[in-house]
């Protein structure tokens, strides 16, 4: 059998979920389904399958229905009740449509971390002995029920996918079929069919979804974090008989910023830079000062509450950056308690916050003394 020989990939995805205790395959991981990741995996081996069969239950026929609209060569079967029942739909199909020869590799859908190579592994085992079985040796010391020492030298655990020539995998299944064998995976078929089995490297990272516990696993694995950026700005008038409050901090001075809180600008443009990074909008949205509730109210709470909203949406605190712009009065005195009093309200490391000032040399309304800005960035994590 010549080294590229035609691969055809039957994807397994018919299972009940019963020991998830929810459709699996239905599951998402960075956007994409345990199906669409197989999927992605064989397309993107070095041995891309000619087609792809993908055996269903009712619930996830629509997603399958919907990648095969989607995608050349994907074909849509019923599962049925084993896991040996769906492959024999699978393969019965490929036969029924013409394939006589080249690799059957058999894939359970719910091992969505699969990658290139451990395929490409296991088809080149079946390219060259009739049969490559992703495997891994056992690591850990296996006893059996009675306490017995087990040789796990001798031990694999059996991944997929499994890859066989397709005329040998295919007789193996019928024969199965006609004995009543119900097997938990194909090497057991082909075994039982007396062909000798050749283990492929497998990985440690091809592990299967089965349990709930192992989701937050798939999720570390597949949603890699990404920053969003989000910027505010904000300024307010200077005016006598006003406290001036930046970063929550009281500034002895002869005015204060105008405004329907404290008028703490610092926290507004921060504020302003958190919610623009989940994409929730902008100050005035949530705070509105229309509404009594906020008058005169301390803007490191707005802040804190602002946070809140993007940590209920998944989001995780990346740092801040701050710049106020104001000719007078001098800021470096209080900065470390300005940072203080930030890291404090959003629940973060202190050096996860940076505060700077400077004026604008005199020019703009900001060197006249009529008002102060701030600018702020914030990386939020998602």
């Amino acid at each position: 059998m010549p080294p590229k020989a035609k691969v055809f990939a039957v994807l397994l995805a018919a299972g009940s979920g019963t020991r998830m205790g929810q459709n699996k395959i239905e599951l998402s991981f960075g956007g994409k389904t345990p199906l669409r990741l197989s999927y992605e995996a064989f397309q993107n081996s070095g041995n891309p399958p000619e087609r792809t069969v993908i055996a269903v239950s009712d619930a996830v026929r629509p997603q399958a229905e919907a990648l095969a609209a989607a995608e050349e060569n994907v074909f849509v079967v019923s599962g049925g009740a084993t896991r040996g029942a769906s492959v024999y739909n699978a393969l019965s199909f490929l036969k029924e449509t013409g394939v006589k020869d080249g690799i059957a590799a058999i894939h359970d859908a719910a091992r969505c971390l699969v990658t290139g190579a451990v395929i490409d592994a296991a088809v080149a085992g079946a390219a060259l002995h009739g049969s490559g079985i992703a495997a891994i040796p056992v690591r850990d010391t296996v006893r059996d029920g009675a306490g017995n020492d087990l040789p796990r030298d001798t031990l694999r655990l059996m991944q997929t996918p499994q890859a066989f020539d397709f005329g040998l995998i295919y007789s193996a299944y019928c024969e199965a079929k006609e004995k009543g064998l119900n097997a938990t995976d194909d090497c057991a078929v082909f075994r039982a069919a007396g062909h000798a089995p050749c283990f492929t490297e497998g990985s440690i990272m091809n592990q299967k979804l089965t349990y709930p516990e192992d989701i937050p696993f798939f999720r570390a694995v597949l949603e890699k974090t990404a920053p969003c950026i989000g910027y505010g700005e904000d300024t307010h008038v200077l005016q006598e008989g006003r406290k001036l409050i930046l970063g929550g901090v009281d500034i002895p001075y002869e005015k204060g910023l105008l405004g329907h809180s404290d008028a703490d600008v610092l926290c507004h443009a921060l504020t302003d830079a958190i919610l623009g990074a989940a994409a929730l909008g902008d100050i005035g949205r949530h705070f509105p000062d229309t509404d009594e509730r906020y008058r005169g109210i301390s803007s490191l709470l707005l802040l804190k509450e602002a946070w809140a909203l993007a940590a209920q949406k998944g989001f995780a605190f990346g740092n801040a950056d701050v710049t106020v712009v104001a000719q007078r009065p001098k800021l470096a005195p209080h900065m470390e308690t300005m940072r203080g009093n930030i890291a404090a309200a959003l629940g973060v490391a202190l050096e996860r916050v940076s505060i700077k000032a400077t004026t604008s040399e005199k020019m703009n309304d900001e060197g006249a003394g009529k008002c102060i800005t701030a600018r702020a960035v914030a990386m939020l994590l998602h």
